[in-house]
């Protein structure tokens, strides 16, 4: 997730695929952590980053600079080993001719994302192996699902409207177009196994949730009433269908909605005359059962990066209703501070939510 603003010492953050690292850039170089330490594992002070990508916890990375120092164009991507501290192979970087916006990879695609295409490569012959035109996209938004059995990219389809295309870079062919809001996308989201796509409007009131082999709505969740800029969205790791659903917003909350006991929600309403004749997608949106917030999270403003890094299930055998789960919930935000937040649901689907650690990124030493 890339920066736009100069305001802030930290100006990109990103976890890897499964979560178990991350990094960020800042004006000096770029760091990668370790969040259930909070140790520094790797540092390089060679200029200002705007993007840094990773790949597993390979020594792989995708960099691009801020533009604050000439070498550090934001138009080039740099491969970088960081076993070696150089390029990787005899390709060194790749240039392009407008500044690039994002970069996604995986084991087998390299995505690059600028301001009105998207380029897939072969992430091991840096082969480019499709070209997607684009409506203009000028904060780079995009979404990718890492599995290699449901890889999928997702891309503002519209500017005036809410609309999602969703491209299987795998097979190399568009997958299907999502109507997902009236107003244009702020925050795309696509589960690890690519099997679910959440996103969120402008408006920021709404988040819908679709299935993406059917393009069908399956959710849909109130964030609030009043208009708000989300800055991130993010599903919890699974295997099916994700447990939880996180969305960060420019008041400094965070939103998670329990998917597991919106399923419940919806097979006793079907079976009341009230459920069978209202929508489940009306009732989801207004309902806040499944909807835990944690205010003041960070200052209002100041923008994050939020993930949902592991979710297990608690024993508890006293409700059928809902299974209860504990959430590992990692912000990071802007100006320099790491925190690790433990969400509990309970059976009753009551929450509390304990901070486990927090640590400023900018003062951390190797």
């Amino acid at each position: 997730m890339a920066n736009q603003s100069s305001s802030y010492p930290i100006l990109c953050a990103s976890f890897n695929q499964d979560n178990s690292c991350f990094a960020i850039g800042t004006r000096d170089g770029f760091k990668i952590f370790d969040p259930n330490s909070g140790r520094l594992l790797y540092e390089r002070a060679i200029g200002a980053f705007s993007i840094v990508e990773m790949l597993y916890r390979s020594s792989f990375l995708a960099i691009v600079g801020a533009g604050e120092q000439p070498s550090l164009s934001p138009r080039r991507l740099c491969l970088f080993n960081t076993e070696t501290g150089t390029a990787l192979k005899e390709v060194k970087e790749l240039n392009f001719l407008t500044s690039i916006l994002a970069v996604r990879v995986n084991k087998k695609r390299l995505i690059v994302i600028l301001q009105e295409k998207a380029y897939i490569y072969d992430i091991n012959s840096l082969v480019i192996l499709d070209t997607i035109d684009t409506v203009p996209n000028l904060k780079g938004l995009c979404a990718f699902s890492p599995s290699l059995d449901g890889c999928f990219l997702a891309l503002p389809a519209s500017t005036v409207k809410g609309s999602v295309l969703v491209y299987n870079v795998m097979e190399l062919n568009s997958h299907c177009e999502i109507d997902a809001h009236r107003s244009p996308l702020a925050a795309i989201v696509l589960s690890s196994n690519g099997m679910y796509i959440a996103t969120a409007s402008e408006q920021g009131t709404i988040i819908r949730v679709h299935l993406v082999s059917e393009a069908t709505k399956s959710y849909s969740f109130r964030r609030g009433t009043y208009p708000s800029t989300i800055s991130s969205l993010s599903f919890g790791p699974s295997l099916q269908l994700p447990d939880l659903l996180l969305a960060t917003s420019s008041s400094g909350s965070v939103h998670v909605f329990y998917l597991g006991f919106a399923i419940n929600q919806r097979s006793r309403r079907s079976i009341s005359f009230l459920g069978s004749i209202i929508p489940d997608s009306v009732n989801d949106a207004f309902d806040p059962a499944h909807h835990h917030v944690l205010h003041n999270a960070v200052p209002a403003g100041v923008k994050s990066y939020v993930v949902i890094r592991k979710v297990d299930k608690v024993a508890d055998t006293s409700s059928s209703d809902s299974l209860p789960c504990r959430a590992s919930i990692s912000i990071i935000t802007y100006s320099g501070y790491f925190q690790e937040y433990i969400l509990t649901i309970n059976h009753k689907n009551e929450s509390s939510w304990i901070l486990e650690h927090e640590f400023n990124l900018l003062t951390v030493m190797a």
